[in-house]
């Protein structure tokens, strides 16, 4: 008879780390992962979304077989096996009291640390390391207890929402992905060997140039080679044949009205021809866009346009700059080498902590760098527009600024243009080792 009472409770026990496994697995599935392994037709997975998508009732009938487990739990730790201990130390000669106190108080301390260990701790562990593997495996009988206790189940359930209400959860939270969470699950699949560093260095390109507006993509019109189509015609060969760009944006005596893009192969096949008297004839009509146009919307319109570079217009109508597929993929994986030599980084780490910056560096790729948060509303792009905006002029070589706890310094000037910064953290902001 002892046997089996020990038996049972150990039953018990095991009984409740599967409904606790069950409950974390199922509550910390994924509903995307879910859906996939639906999509798949995985044994399960329609139950496992099923229950996922509704927690209240899924938890009520969670809770009713927990309750039912602890209470005959403690019904025969303390009405059988701590009486039978109880007996067994008054057989020795123990005072009554003494032995009914330390019999029923051993019995529920031995039950509870297993409960503990076998019944919660252990099986949580478990489903969190593979949640919708469990999930799926948890589903058929989680689902026929729930249909048993359906009565049970929605009065629960009921009786939550009324709660729930009164403390002003009216609505049951949508199910939303923050960007955040997305690098966090991107990090921790390259920590864990999923992801290679350079693939995480693309992915998380690709989400910052969703953010961006087309101006901090683009290459400004300070860098573009512009033809003048008023120009002599061997001035013209020869500037496109030096040129090392295959499309050149064109335009007829005034560079802020532009006639449209012209392209070396079209060029070139003109000449071999004999038919290059007039270049204008070759002159392809090119896409204008905002500056304010994100650089996600300018990429759909490249995908469709007969040339593949857009002109870009601020608001009144001035060329400030030119977009091409290759300043989309630098923005993603970073510049290339070009016949002057290998690409300049955007940042260099020095001895020190320091940082000595390119004046193109995208604002937020550097404020990612060195761990700090820029406005909302912030209307510089680059770390040559933030230490513009931090000195409020154009500044000289060896000015200063602080903010958010660092110190800019400009290093280098190319004109009127920033070209280098360099960003030391202030003492008071350095982390102290303990």
């Amino acid at each position: 008879m002892l046997t089996l009472e020990i038996c049972l409770v150990a039953v018990l026990i095991i009984l409740n780390g599967l409904l606790a496994l069950s409950e974390l697995a199922v509550v910390s599935s994924r509903p995307a992962r879910l859906k996939a392994l639906v999509a798949k037709d995985a044994p399960g997975s329609r139950r496992a979304l099923a229950l996922n998508s509704d927690p209240g009732r899924f938890l009520s009938t969670v809770q009713i077989g927990i309750t039912l487990v602890g209470v005959l739990s403690g019904a025969i730790s303390g009405a059988t096996l701590g009486l039978r201990l109880e007996n067994w130390f008054a057989a020795q000669g123990m005072d009554a009291d003494w032995a009914q106190g330390l019999g029923i108080g051993l019995v529920v301390a031995i039950i509870t640390y297993f409960s503990l260990i076998v019944g919660e701790l252990v099986p949580k562990q478990i489903a969190l390391r593979n949640p919708e593997k469990i999930a799926l495996q948890v589903a058929p009988a989680m689902m026929l207890l729930s249909r048993v206790t359906s009565p049970l189940v929605s009065l629960l359930d009921l009786s939550g929402r009324i709660v729930l209400r009164l403390f002003g959860y009216r609505n049951a939270p949508a199910e939303q992905v923050t960007e955040e969470e997305i690098r966090s699950v991107i990090a921790e699949a390259e920590r864990s060997g999923v992801l290679e560093p350079g693939e995480r260095e693309m992915i998380s390109g690709v989400m910052r140039l969703a953010d961006r507006p087309v101006v901090a993509v683009m290459t400004p019109r300070n860098d573009v080679d512009l033809l003048d189509l008023s120009a002599p015609q061997d001035e013209l060969r020869k500037k496109i044949a030096n040129s090392p760009h295959s499309r050149l944006p064109v335009h007829d005596g005034n560079p802020d009205e532009l006639l449209g893009i012209l392209q070396a192969k079209d060029v070139l096949n003109a000449v071999m021809a004999g038919t290059d008297g007039d270049l204008r004839a070759l002159v392809k009509e090119a896409p204008i866009i905002p500056e304010s146009m994100d650089a996600g919307e300018a990429v759909e319109m490249l995908k469709t346009a007969s040339v593949h570079m857009a002109l870009v217009h601020d608001e009144y109508g001035n060329f400030v700059g030119l977009i091409t597929p290759a300043d989309i993929l630098e923005a993603i994986v970073g510049g290339f080498a070009d016949e002057e030599g290998p690409a300049e980084p955007p940042a260099v780490k020095r001895d020190g902590g320091s940082y000595l910056l390119s004046g193109w560096m995208p604002a937020d790729e550097f404020a990612d760098l060195i761990g700090i948060t820029l406005p909302e509303n912030h209307s510089y792009n680059t770390v040559a527009g933030f230490a513009l905006d931090g000195f409020g002029a154009l500044p000289k070589v060896g000015e200063v600024f602080d903010r958010h706890g660092w110190r800019f310094e400009v290093m280098d000037l190319d004109g009127r243009r920033i070209d280098k910064v360099l960003a030391t953290r202030l003492p008071s902001t350095r982390r102290v080792a303990v």
